[in-house]
């Protein structure tokens, strides 16, 4: 049957099993608009309030299901609008598929109105990128986008379609997806025998689980990995629910606001067996001291990670749960229980901030208390980026993957409110709650007018500490106190700007009243804002300053020190 170009995308988005799209009109895609109101009982439209809203949502949509998320926007600033939210997509490895149009084909190169080459502008920050100019090319482009998003180590693809190709018809034949496997394999059996010959051989392993351990869906194999290999377990933040953060095995998250019993363990480990991790600088710190004494065991699914960061002594290119198995199987029970001894003493000896025994409401006690109001409901937590995104990762105990949703290799600011959102439309039965700073709920505070448009229910917590946190505590330890450009003592009511947009909003100084507050948010009938004042020299620690070593990591005392 014959169907217009936009047609024709919006039949292989269904054919792609896609219900959900965000996004935001303009000329040149208008046509695609026209088609999806056409197929508006098939595939929901999410109208955002900003292209990088849209972006940001089909980000935290693909992070909560393991879909890929797909957004549009039109030509020009549409398309440059959704650059960040790529970006951070890429960065953290994350399945999505950008649809833009742009203008006619005879107007390409002309400096037309509205006319950007987006394809050529995302092309570091995607898998894959291309311009649909001819309409026989356009099915193919589209499926092929779906495949590359979601094969080997995800990431984001962006297909930029001209208007007249969206215009014209041309014979469609539907096409059933193929399965699409995470086929990448570099190992052999001998490969598979060397890595469990160095495991045994290992008197003091550290299992360092990954983001790569999320998308793998290797959950199960790792918990059953360490229990066999009886040792302790950190992850990075993009790992968090993969390995239960209640288990006594668990040590916390590694790195520059890791805990000091990850960090210390990990300095003093002589095998570290790093699960779809690629040894990020904020891991790591100084890479030319990091684990001296430690052999590096490196499974990840793409070889450009392998010694990229750290040398690995040996190395698994392949599917993580398809190598665990493998690794399972061929292991037996192992048992390290002094070295275990000794990284639950560091735990006991170097404990986080109590945040129960202050009377001021400070964030840690935000976090902690929302675990203990929602104990035993389906929660996602999605973050911003800085303090309040560090303390959501040190104070809440997840214990399931893809519950923790945050942009962790761009740290992007603005991004959490718009992946709630997105998570909240995938996964509706789940309590989902932003946890922001007031830098980063200005920047994309328009999105609760989407939340209010179509009742997406999503609670934002903002932690208001009156300044750029993260930033500030910078200055403090490293640049004399110069708060230059970070302190917010502006005048915003966020309750009042919250209310206007059409959700509900209290503001809490206290504990008694956070607990109130909160317990109202849950029950409300519409998006809420929950604004949390705290003391704006309030820190996060343990820290690693940058470019020193794990064994340097500090805590609070050091910056009392220095006062």
């Amino acid at each position: 049957m014959k169907l217009s170009g936009a047609e024709i995308i919006i039949a292989c988005l269904k054919e792609q099993g896609v219900d959900t799209v965000f996004g935001y009109p303009g000329g040149s895609i208008l046509d695609v608009y026209d088609a999806l109101y056409k197929n508006r009982k098939e595939i929901t439209h999410i109208l955002t309030s900003h292209e990088q809203g849209a972006a940001h949502a089909a980000d935290g949509y693909a992070r909560a299901s393991g879909k890929v998320g797909v957004c549009f926007a039109t030509s020009g600033p549409g398309a440059t609008n959704l650059v960040t939210g790529i970006a951070t997509a890429y960065m953290d490895s994350i399945p999505l598929v950008a649809i833009t149009c742009n203008v006619s084909l005879p107007l390409l190169g002309k400096d037309s109105f509205q006319e950007v080459d987006i394809a050529g502008i995302t092309m570091p920050v995607t898998k894959h990128g291309t311009i649909v100019k001819d309409i026989k090319d356009l099915a193919p482009a589209i499926r092929r986008a779906f495949a590359i998003a979601r094969s080997g180590r995800p990431g984001p693809v962006l297909v930029d379609v001209t208007k007249n190709v969206t215009q014209t018809k041309y014979e469609y034949e539907p096409e059933t997806p193929a399965m699409y496997l995470r086929k990448i394999k570099r190992y052999t059996k001998d490969d598979i025998q060397k890595a469990v010959s160095m495991i045994k051989r290992a008197e003091r392993p550290f299992v360092f689980v990954g983001g790569g351990a999320v998308s793998s869906g290797a959950d199960r194999e790792v918990r059953k990995f360490v229990s066999l290999l009886h040792a302790p377990v950190c992850d990075s933040l993009m790992g968090k629910g993969v390995y239960d953060g209640k288990d006594p095995l668990y040590t916390g998250m590694i790195g520059m606001h890791g805990t000091k019993a990850s960090n210390f363990g990990v300095m003093e480990s002589d095998l570290l067996i790093a699960l779809g991790a690629r040894f990020d600088d904020r891991v790591i710190g100084d890479a030319s001291r990091f684990a001296p004494d430690a052999k590096v065991l490196h499974i990840d699914i793409d070889p450009a990670e392998i010694n990229k960061n750290i040398l690995s002594h040996h190395s698994l290119v392949g599917d993580l749960k398809e190598i665990l198995l493998l690794l399972n199987k061929e292991l037996t029970p192992q048992k390290h229980t002094a070295w275990v001894k000794k990284v639950q003493d560091l735990k006991k000896a170097y404990p986080l901030f109590d945040p129960d025994s202050t009377a001021s409401l400070t964030a840690p006690f935000v976090i902690r208390e929302i675990q203990r109001l929602t104990e035993g409901k389906k929660i996602i937590l999605t973050t911003d980026v800085g303090q309040h995104q560090m303390w959501t990762a040190q104070y809440y105990t997840f214990d399931k993957p893809r519950t923790l949703i945050t942009s962790g290799g761009l740290g992007t600011m603005g991004y959490g409110l718009g992946a709630a959102i997105g998570a909240k439309t995938a996964k509706e039965d789940y309590i989902v709650i932003n946890i922001t700073g007031d830098g980063c709920f200005r920047m994309n505070m328009n999105e609760l007018a989407t939340a209010s448009r179509y009742g997406i229910k999503v609670i934002d917590v903002l932690i208001d500490n009156h300044a750029l946190g993260m930033v500030r505590q910078w200055q403090t330890l490293f640049y004399h106190k110069h708060y230059s450009a970070t302190v917010l003592e502006d005048q915003v009511d966020y309750c009042m700007v919250a209310q206007g947009l059409g959700c509900g909003a209290a503001k809490v100084s206290g504990k008694e009243a956070f607990r109130k507050s909160f317990l109202a948010a849950l029950e409300a009938d519409r998006p809420f804002l929950l604004h949390c004042v705290v003391d704006h020299d309030d820190s996060v620690y343990p820290m690693v300053a940058p470019g020193m070593s794990l064994a340097d990591t500090f805590d609070k005392s050091a910056e009392e020190a220095d006062a």
